[in-house]
């Protein structure tokens, strides 16, 4: 699968949990330490919010600090499909993948970051369908296409303090529980009763 589709499939799977989200829910814990749903989904919002500018060329510091604080507002669901609709946008402009992005971490290739972001988007759609209940189960070929890109570099996220230490699994696992206990969940982690 080439990584524009990963990606595609990535916000697709993001998105598809925010939308079941229900009115009382936005304040349920999630496997993410001191974020409920409401913040774990604002946290993607966010991210989905600098993908344009930086892949237009801007820099972390001509950004500035205009996605801090609440990106939800009174509809969350509506924000998410919509900024999620204008990220795609962006990385689907021709030669979007081929530019280098000013990262707060340095210049990274833009192929690198959408590796970034197909993570980001499926491990938090994987946090939100476990703490709403929805289900967990994410498109198959994005998994491995994260995996693949995942593999070489979980120490460097591990020595970066970007994820939790990895949870082991069975040698059974399929390649969601793997990816998902690599990014410091257990598969069947379950909201505290």
């Amino acid at each position: 699968m080439d990584l524009l589709e990963a990606y595609r499939r990535s916000l697709a799977e993001f998105v598809d949990r925010v939308e079941q989200v229900t009115p009382g829910q936005w304040s349920e814990p999630t496997p993410c330490p001191g974020w409920d749903v409401r913040a774990l989904v604002d946290h993607v919002v966010t991210e989905d919010r600098w993908t344009a500018p930086l892949l237009a060329g801007r820099t972390v510091e001509e950004i500035g600090d205009r996605f801090d604080g609440d990106q939800l507002g009174d509809d969350p669901i509506g924000t998410a499909r919509q900024v999620a609709s204008q990220a795609e946008v962006a990385a689907s402009h021709p030669g979007a993948l081929d530019v280098t992005v000013h990262l707060s971490a340095g210049e990274t290739p833009a192929a690198d970051y959408l590796h970034q972001l197909v993570a980001e988007h499926l491990v938090h759609a994987w946090d939100l369908a476990v703490a709403i209940g929805a289900d967990p189960r994410l498109d198959a070929g994005a998994v491995a296409a994260c995996a693949a890109w995942f593999t070489d570099r979980i120490s460097d996220y591990q020595l970066g303090l970007l994820i939790r230490p990895a949870v082991e699994v069975p040698a059974h696992a399929d390649a969601q529980d793997r990816l998902i206990a690599a990014f410091g969940r257990h598969p069947d982690w379950t909201p505290p009763a």
